[in-house]
This record gives structure tokens, C-alpha cells and sequence, in this order.
């Protein structure tokens, strides 16, 4: 197991963190734990501070299965951190983690790869506080950062600009809204595994995607085979031009109405969440991989130099 010489393999969850999607990564941290625990492995948990180096050197895992979520987890900073330690680590490595989380960038690489998406421009938030930068209807978030976390819709018929909490950073995307359906996609190594049509009732935000009964998911989606074969696609080509390695999930917004032209990329997650219910463990038991199955292939998958 993952080049190790050891009998049973020591595996470090990380989870938590320092990002603001700190009780979402300790709620995947604590699955993938225990369906570790069950596939046989020694699972040292791992709450990810500011001494995390040293407490990995102390530890000495044979590998990191990497539960964060965020900023510092998923934006390239631990995998470096573990690229100079030497430890073989799960999901994409340093270069494709910091592009996929700057949502700009991973904009451009998409337009470059001929992957549609919507227009957006950066600005700096006390001006999209005080007039609208786009005309609305249009999105404004932080641009790296995820799970919809700090998300503001501006309606066609809002009275004026978004009033932004404090909170949020200097430096934000506004994109044009896109109308229409929520699919989404987990690529598994270099096999896309189906599409998931995401129903809310509303607005598809932070409490939408992780309190009880905000958003139902149906899979496979229930859209025309072009479509669903797009979004596969899509997402495969997604993850291949960000360079992205063990398990990420692309979203789309499909409008019913434009047909083909309605489906666009909105991004691309490198660290999707990972509790048995969530997108890409349910996408993955849709086609007969296990929750405990598919955390094993991420550890077995595990290396440096990602």
C-alpha cells in the first residue's frame, strides 16, 4: 500500500484548518477517518493549525489524506508543505490546486481550452459597494475561496449594489448570473462518473449545500443524453486542463431554454466534500464504488510530486 513498507500503513487525516470552511472539512475529516479505520489502515486524525509540519514530522505518515477545504487546504499552501516534507498526499498537487481556486484563472484556462463560461470581471469591493460594476443580474464572491461561502446574488431588480460584509476581501468577482439547472460532476482519476441535478428551492448557497434539507440531489440528473454526456465531457476536460489529480467536481448551471448553449462551467473543485452523502461519495456509490472503497483508492492513489 501506497509504496509503504510498513504492515499496517499510518495515515494522517487532515481536517479543520483555518479557513472558513473549517466545520465542513472536520465533518469530512471525521468520514474519511473512520472509513479509513475499516479499511485496515492506522488513522492518526489531524486538526490542521500553524504547527502542522511539525506535528506531521512527528507523527511520520506514510501518507496524508487531505480533508481540508478552502483556503491553506486547498489552494496549493499544505501541498507544498507536504511536497517538501516528502509525504505522499491525496488529491491535486500544488500547481493545479492554486489554479483551480483562483476563480479567474481557472476562467481564463477554461476559455483557453474552449470551456464555456460566464463573463466576470475582478474588483475591489468598496466599489461594487457603492454601484453596479455589471449590470445585473449578477454574483458577487470572493475569488478564492469556496463552497459558496460569502455569495451575493444582485436581482434585475435590485434597488442598488450589494451592501458586502466586512468580511469579505479587498479583491472580489462579480460574474454575470447565470440562469437555469445545477449539475455537477466527479471526475475519479480519468473516469467521470455521472451527473447530479442539484434542487434547492432557492438560491444554491452555504446553508443550501450543507444544512439538512437545503438542496436534494438527483442522480443520475434527469437531462437529455447531450446534455449529460456534455457535463462528462466538460468535467473530464476540466479536471485534464487544470491538471488535477485524484477526485475534483466540476458544476455547471444549464439553462433549459438555450439548450447545449445553455450549459456552462461555473468551477471546479479540487477537495469536494467527502461525508458518505456528499456529491461525489453519492456519485461514486451511484456507479459501485463504496464510500469505504473510494476512500481507499484515494489513498492508494496518494504520492508526491502531484
Amino acid at each position: 500500500m501506497v509504496g509503504s513498507s510498513r504492515a499496517t500503513p499510518k495515515v494522517a487525516v487532515l481536517m479543520g484548518g483555518l479557513s472558513a470552511e473549517r466545520e465542513v472539512s472536520l465533518s469530512s475529516g471525521r468520514e474519511c477517518a473512520t472509513a479509513l479505520r475499516e479499511a485496515g489502515y492506522q488513522v492518526v486524525e489531524v486538526d490542521a493549525d500553524r504547527d502542522l509540519a511539525a506535528r506531521l514530522m512527528e507523527i511520520k505518515p506514510d501518507v496524508v489524506f487531505n480533508a481540508l477545504h478552502g483556503r491553506w487546504g486547498e489552494d496549493g499552501c499544505v501541498q507544498g508543505m507536504l511536497e517538501w516534507l516528502g509525504l505522499p498526499y491525496t488529491h491535486s498537487g500544488v500547481a493545479a490546486s492554486a489554479l483551480a481556486m483562483d476563480k479567474e484563472r481557472t476562467k481564463e484556462a477554461f476559455r483557453a481550452a474552449g470551456l464555456p463560461v460566464v463573463k466576470s470581471v475582478l474588483a475591489n469591493a468598496d466599489d461594487v459597494r457603492a454601484r453596479h460594476v455589471m449590470d445585473p443580474p449578477y454574483v458577487v464572491k470572493p475569488f478564492n475561496e469556496g463552497s459558496s461561502v460569502g455569495v451575493y446574488l444582485v436581482n434585475e431588480a435590485a434597488n442598488g449594489p450589494p451592501q458586502l460584509s466586512d468580511d469579505m476581501p479587498n479583491v472580489v468577482m462579480v460574474e454575470r448570473f447565470a440562469p437555469g439547472r445545477e449539475l455537477t460532476t466527479t471526475v475519479m482519476g480519468n473516469r467521470a462518473l455521472t451527473v447530479t441535478d442539484i434542487i434547492t428551492d432557492g438560491w444554491y448557497d452555504y446553508d443550501a449545500k450543507y444544512k439538512p434539507g437545503g438542496s436534494r440531489h438527483e442522480v443520475p440528473a434527469n437531462v437529455p443524453q447531450e446534455i449529460f454526456d456534455t457535463c462528462m465531457d466538460f468535467a473530464l476536460r476540466a479536471h485534464n486542463t487544470l491538471g488535477c489529480r485524484g477526485v475534483s467536481r466540476t458544476d455547471f448551471r444549464w439553462d433549459e431554454a438555450r439548450g447545449l448553449d445553455g450549459l456552462i462551467l461555473l468551477e471546479t473543485n479540487t477537495q469536494p466534500g467527502m461525508t458518505p452523502t456528499s456529491l461525489s461519495p453519492e456519485q461514486a456509490a451511484h456507479v459501485g464504488v463504496s464510500f469505504a472503497e473510494l476512500c481507499f483508492w484515494m489513498v492508494e492513489d496518494a504520492s508526491c510530486d502531484r
